[in-house]
This record gives structure tokens, C-alpha cells and sequence, in this order.
């Protein structure tokens, strides 16, 4: 039978012993060592000139004088009168007291304790200190989230529509940007320059995706796009399609803003003596202002508006007009040229 206990080398007492206090005191001493195993410092390289009775170091690589030559990661105890050597072994663990680290000892040598590979843990602190409300706080250059295979979502969940789930960017602790869901549901960005005067840059609502820029907005670049120059619509008084609707054809050419605004224009040359119809290229919603001029040969004459908008069945159609060109005697030009915008 060995003399030494398995784990933690205790001395046992032999048979008919003399002296067994010396081996019960020495299980002890190493029991005292050893159990709730909390060092001073791991750092220490040599020793401290006065050491408490029962302090215990952990040695750093290249330790001198009393320690000198010693394995890098030994524990050592000072007893009163001399230093204390024992050799740690797999899964021992200490806590390091200038440091506030607990440690265990793996693969030959002395490792941060590992976070448990499942379960819950109230606060966690990387390098910074959590608390109440930054549970999770991390201090560094910079945060990486990868994938596991295929995508990674970042989620960000709120209990109530009242409640805010954002991003909040701060300079020195304070304000400047906020991104997300903030006191509602719609999307928005908000920014500050002193953290307590927010304006609101761009709002996105959930039902519509309609962007909102109660800003403004400035922009440097070219625009493009349907959303530019396509088909003008409007809801509720809204407008509901692009900025700026243009087309050309025999009828001449029209341009209609998004506000409602249309214009049309055209060149007409005929030699006949009386009035010439036009049919806009598109409809007006309302009856049109319509001006022109005209020439005949070298000849300035006027445009006679006496009868702009023919009356179909008693109501006037805004769909197309009259024109004719005279003189200054009031006398019809033949192949006259009108150009109109109406």
C-alpha cells in the first residue's frame, strides 16, 4: 500500500506508528494548503521578503531566488519557516487573488476558467464590467458575429409596439444616432448632436414602406429609375408614383409633375382660314390655360382664344381646343405655324 493518498499526496499513518501527530499534522498542513485554494499573485517572480504564515503563489516563468528553478505553474506555500513546493495536478483550480481570476489547471499549465458549454449565467463582462442594465458588456476593437454554415441574423426584440428595440450610437456616453424601432413600429433613424435634441432623418412605416424624410433631403448624385420619370399617381392627395411622367406623339408632347401639374405643347402649320382643332396629347383633369403664337411668312400675327374648348353635349371638353391665327387687321393667316403650351 503506498504511503501517499492518490490525489492530493497526503501522508498516511503506518501500523504501530511512533510519533503519529508529525503525519497527521503534516495531511494537514497540506489539507490547509491545498483546500479552498486561493493564491496572491501568479506574477510575483521572486519572493516577498516578509510572507504571512500559510501565503501561497503560483510561479511565473523564469522565477529567481528562493524559487529559482522551480517548473513554471508550481504552487509554493510558505509554513512559517520554509517554502512549500506542490506540483498541481489535471482539474485543480485556484483563484488568484491580486486579479480577481479563477483559474484551472489543463493541459500543463494554469488556464482562464471556461464558460460552461451550456446554462445560464445572469451578467457577463469582456474585458469591461456588466451591471443591471448592460448585462452583456464587451470592451474592445472590435465585435465579430459570423455564420455557422449559411446566414446570421442579429435579433433585437421588444416586449410592447410602445417599447424601443434600436441601435444607439454614442460619442463619450452620449447620443448621436439611433437606428431601429424607437417608442414605435416604424422604422427610423434618428440623430442628435448633443444627446438630448433628437430629429428624426428618415421614418419608414411598417404598412405602407413608404420612406419619410421630415428633414429633407439633399442630393449630389444622378437620380434614376422609374421612381424619377414614369407614371404620376396619386392617393388621398399623395403622390403614389414617379416625380415626373413625360410622353411625345402627333399630338404634340406633355410633361405631368407629381403634383398634378401637366403641360402640353405643340407646332401646327395649315393653310386653312379657319380655325384649327387640337386634342392634347393627354387629358386635362381641369379646363387648361392655353397661349401661343403664330407667324406667317415674315409676319408676327396674334392667337385668337375667343374659342379655346368646344362643348360636347353642353359640357366643355377639356380634352382639346380651337385655335386660329390672325393679323393684325383680324384677318385669318393661312398656313400659319401655332406653337401652344397648355
Amino acid at each position: 500500500m503506498s504511503e501517499l493518498s492518490a490525489n492530493l499526496s497526503l501522508p498516511y499513518l503506518a501500523p504501530a506508528q511512533a510519533q503519529k501527530h508529525v503525519t497527521h499534522n503534516e495531511a494537514l498542513s497540506l489539507l490547509d494548503a491545498l483546500v479552498q485554494l486561493a493564491v496572491q499573485s501568479r506574477s510575483l517572480s521572486a519572493p516577498p521578503a516578509d510572507p504571512a504564515p500559510g501565503a501561497r503563489y503560483i510561479l511565473p516563468a523564469g522565477a529567481g531566488g528562493a524559487w529559482s528553478g522551480q517548473g513554471t505553474g508550481t504552487l509554493v506555500l510558505w509554513d512559517g519557516a520554509a517554502w512549500r513546493l506542490v506540483a498541481p495536478g489535471a482539474g485543480w483550480r485556484a483563484f488568484v487573488l491580486d486579479e480577481g481570476a479563477e483559474l484551472v489547471w489543463q493541459d500543463g499549465g494554469w488556464q482562464d476558467m471556461p464558460l460552461p458549454a451550456q446554462g445560464q449565467t445572469g451578467r457577463l463582462g469582456i474585458n469591461a464590467a456588466p451591471d443591471a442594465t448592460n448585462r452583456l458588456a464587451v470592451a474592445a476593437p472590435a465585435s465579430l458575429l459570423s455564420h455557422d454554415g449559411a446566414g446570421h441574423q442579429l435579433k433585437i426584440n421588444k416586449a410592447t409596439v410602445g417599447d424601443t428595440g434600436s441601435l444607439l450610437f454614442q460619442t463619450g456616453w452620449s447620443g448621436r444616432a439611433e437606428i431601429g424601432c424607437a417608442g414605435e413600429d416604424a422604422f427610423s433613424l434618428k440623430v442628435s448632436a448633443d444627446g438630448a435634441d433628437w430629429r428624426t432623418a428618415l421614418r419608414i412605416a411598417g404598412d405602407s414602406g413608404a420612406a419619410h424624410l421630415p428633414q429633407g433631403a439633399r442630393i449630389d448624385g444622378a437620380l434614376g429609375g422609374a421612381g424619377v420619370i414614369g407614371t404620376v399617381a396619386q392617393a388621398a392627395g399623395e403622390s403614389t408614383g414617379a416625380l415626373l411622367e413625360q410622353g411625345q406623339g402627333a399630338q404634340g408632347g406633355y410633361l405631368r409633375l407629381a403634383d398634378g401639374t401637366q403641360i402640353c405643347w405643340h407646332a401646327l402649320t395649315s393653310s386653312a382660314a379657319a380655325a384649327v382643332g387640337w386634342s392634347y396629347p393627354a387629358a386635362f383633369a381641369a379646363i387648361p390655360v392655353v397661349t401661343g403664337s403664330c407667324t406667317s411668312g415674315g409676319a408676327q400675327g396674334g392667337f385668337n382664344r375667343s374659342s379655346q374648348h368646344p362643348a360636347i353635349g353642353g359640357v366643355v371638353d377639356v380634352r382639346k381646343t380651337e385655335v386660329g391665327a390672325f393679323d393684325a387687321t383680324q384677318i385669318n393667316l393661312a398656313r400659319s405655324a401655332t406653337s401652344l403650351a397648355a
